[in-house]
């Protein structure tokens, strides 16, 4: 066995409802370190607006904590909100953090409690463990079950018009995540389905990964988190109050999260970043699009892990074989997307086909994912599997 390292967050509390009584969770933390707690909530307009948060902000107001909401995290979260939100952060004394919602809300609040506890920049801390100082107190609630980035050391910043950045480090993992299935019910199927997708391709990117850091741990949890999601995921979509398949869906996510947290992703997230950043399709729905396309590029030279993977996801793919189960993996990834109301092309989401080239060559700038890719990615690949997808 060869080495290997494995972090994840300090604490995970898995409850339906768990958000009535947030402030009973949250207490041990945010008091150990001030007699008087001011918390930075930091969520987006649409969780507001629905009023999820309303429980745990309830209870923690009626537990007596300050709180400063702030509620304007957008998509794709440029830079610009995550230094500013820092320099008014520093002047309340925010003492910890809650990052509520989706994955964007979640990596904004993960750099907010970084940046706001030193003299550091968001420049200085881009790439893979550049932090040198410690954040604050820091719980992340998960709204949707996709990112996994409650789990995570990873948090995406948009820097430029179409570029992204990432900042990759164990300081930013949370100290406590909070798991609640009720957050989720509400989720529209299309968004259930993108961001469930999403999830299912952290799982598989986990497993199949060519990191020298891809661990038994990690592989063993991406075989559960898949299983989970393969099965519950059109019951998710189509019957969105069904709690069972919420909560393996919440888990199975935090679970991919843990796996690709420490065997990190590759290639359809690395050709799914560009069409996120030119045309603003979500990220689950971009992974969505290029998933089937990617595997089967890979298959042709490492078929032996999709093959494997293939029965935990799809038990009824055991009547086939090595190859043959690897590309019939591929094919019923592509039939459950589209039976769970996805895009199937980038045609449909106005790409024009010229700007295929332009998308390829943006690609080949994610080589901090590429280089886990099983199979070495040219930019002609690239362009090849974009064309595919059209």
């Amino acid at each position: 066995m060869t080495d290997f390292y494995f972090n994840t967050a300090k604490s995970i509390h898995f409850e339906n409802g768990g958000a009535n009584r947030f402030s009973e969770l949250v207490t041990p933390l945010f008091e150990k370190e001030t007699v008087s707690p001011h918390i930075l909530f930091v969520t987006d307009p649409g969780i507001l607006e629905l009023g999820l948060a309303e429980p745990a902000l309830t209870s923690l107001r009626n537990a007596g904590f300050e709180i400063t909401i702030y509620g304007e995290v957008e998509a794709d979260p440029p830079a610009s909100i995550i230094k500013s939100t820092v320099a008014s952060s520093k002047d309340l004394g925010i003492t910890g953090v809650v990052g509520f919602g989706g994955g964007s809300s979640m990596d904004v609040a993960k750099l907010i409690a970084y940046l706001v506890n030193g003299e550091e920049n968001l420049e200085d801390i881009y790439g893979i463990n550049q932090t040198k100082g410690q954040r604050l107190p820091l719980v992340l609630v998960p709204t949707t079950s996709g990112t996994g980035s409650e789990v995570t050391p990873i948090s995406i910043v948009t820097t430029g018009k179409n570029e992204k950045m990432g900042v990759v480090s164990p300081e930013i993992i949370p100290d406590l995540a909070i798991l609640d299935p009720q957050l989720t019910m509400g989720l529209p199927p299309h968004i259930t389905a993108a961001t469930g997708i999403d999830a299912m391709v952290h799982a598989i990117e986990a497993y199949t990964s060519a990191s020298p850091n891809n661990n038994p741990i990690s592989k063993n949890l991406a075989r559960t988190a898949l299983s989970l999601m393969a099965s519950s995921l059109e019951t998710a979509v189509h019957n969105g109050s069904d709690v069972s398949a919420r909560s393996d869906m919440l888990l199975g996510s935090m679970m991919a999260g843990q796996a690709f947290a420490n065997s990190p992703v590759a290639a359809v997230h690395a050709l799914a970043y560009p069409l996120g950043g030119h045309f603003h399709i979500p990220h689950g729905l971009s992974n969505s699009l290029v998933l089937p396309h990617v595997l089967r590029f890979n298959i042709r030279t490492a078929p032996e892990p999709y093959s494997e993977l293939a029965l935990f996801a799809f038990p009824e793919l055991k009547k086939f074989d090595g190859d043959e189960r690897a590309e019939a993996f591929c094919d019923t990834l592509r039939d459950l997307s589209q039976r769970c109301g996805l895009q199937q092309h980038l045609s449909q989401m106005d790409i024009p086909q010229d700007f295929l080239p332009t998308l390829a060559k943006d690609a080949m700038n994610q080589t901090r994912l590429l280089v886990n890719n099983p199979r070495v990615v040219t930019e002609l690949d690239a362009l090849s599997i974009y064309k595919a997808a059209w």
